[in-house]
């Protein structure tokens, strides 16, 4: 019996060691590969263009497969748009289905307020893709007709990605698109006011974001005292207070509150004359 243990113990020593130490010898290059970076990572990313104009007469083809220019679809209003493509097996899936519970929850409106605006980065889909996918998110999240799904060619969808700063790059090991996860807030004028980086969007950072695009022109009061004591932040990627605005804010306070008490005072002073 101990024979017969030694020998197992043995035998399964000798394939573990096989397994794990011949077999990366065997694969080295492989491993190597898998742990060099892939050749298309310094062709992804974001470079940020804040201030910087989009081309709004650019034309793409909506859902229903007819031309339109985002100026034409914008009219006037502030644009949510984001890049994307309709058949991506994961990130771009997993990005819209963060974004709309919190763009269907806010109580400004697609189509009246702003424009909700996806362009696929990939030239090969087409408008029957883009309707197939807004079907599902109205199903999913009842979204309305106001939410535009576009599809282009690959000069105009380079172009758009370009004056954003979305840099994407085919992955042939993965037969997909590399990219990362962004959206951005652009003005009824067309320059980029916001970059709202990663999956998830807060409603109130989406909401003064395009409150702010807008020029004030929808919102509430609310919103633009907020707005006047935040300001755009690029290293925090966020709002943040601003202190100079705030300061501001507590000298007229100030005055107004010393203003009242010394009309109460100035008052009091001529009824016991």
């Amino acid at each position: 019996m101990k024979a017969f243990m030694f020998s197992f113990i043995f035998l399964f020593s000798s394939l573990a060691f096989s397994i794990g130490g011949v077999g990366p010898l065997e694969g080295s290059a492989k491993s190597g590969l898998r742990n060099e970076k892939p050749p298309y990572m310094d062709k992804i990313g974001i470079d940020e263009k804040l201030g910087e104009s989009v081309d709004l007469g650019l034309k793409f083809k909506n859902e229903n497969n007819e031309l339109v220019s985002l100026a034409g679809i914008a009219k006037e209003k502030p644009i949510f748009l984001m890049l994307v493509y309709y058949e991506c097996p994961t990130l771009c899936s997993t990005h819209l289905n963060s974004i709309f519970p919190t763009i269907t929850n806010l109580d400004l409106s697609a189509g009246k307020d702003y424009e909700f605006v996806a362009i696929s980065i990939d030239p090969n889909e087409n408008a029957k893709l883009a309707l197939d996918k807004k079907e599902a998110f109205k199903k999913q999240y009842g979204i309305s007709n106001n939410f535009h799904f576009l599809t282009g060619s690959e000069k105009n969808i380079k172009k758009i990605a370009h004056q954003v700063g979305f840099k994407y790059a085919w992955d042939a090991n993965m037969n997909q698109w590399a990219h990362s996860a962004a959206a951005y807030v652009i003005t009824p004028k067309g320059k980029i006011s916001y970059y709202h980086y990663g999956l998830q969007v807060l409603p109130k950072v989406l909401r003064l974001s395009l409150v702010e695009a807008s020029n004030n022109k929808i919102g509430n009061i609310v919103d633009r005292i907020v707005l006047f004591c935040l300001q755009y932040d690029p290293s925090k990627k966020t709002y943040s207070f601003y202190a100079y605005n705030i300061m501001k804010v507590a000298a007229a306070l100030t005055v107004l509150i010393l203003g009242f008490f010394m009309f109460k005072f100035w008052s009091g002073q001529r009824r016991n004359i």
